[in-house]
């Protein structure tokens, strides 16, 4: 699914424009949101792709989206 990743000050948001959410990220596996698992604000967590730690943000990205599907 289609996510939006930017920075605001030290903490990174996600907007999933199909849902029209926009939640902060809470836990990032890799103390970076790529390459790794990544767990919003709302319960949701997200498979990331890997991309270099000074990727230019906002980015949309192609992320999968991990467990329950609502």
């Amino acid at each position: 699914m289609k996510v939006m990743l930017r920075k605001i000050g030290e903490k990174y948001e996600i907007y999933v424009p199909k849902k029209d959410l926009e939640e902060k990220v809470v836990e990032m596996e890799n103390g970076t949101p790529w390459g790794g698992k990544i767990k919003l604000a709302n319960g949701w967590s997200f498979a990331m792709p890997d991309m270099p730690a000074d990727t230019k943000l906002p980015i949309t990205v192609e992320a999968r989206k991990i467990g329950d599907e609502d």
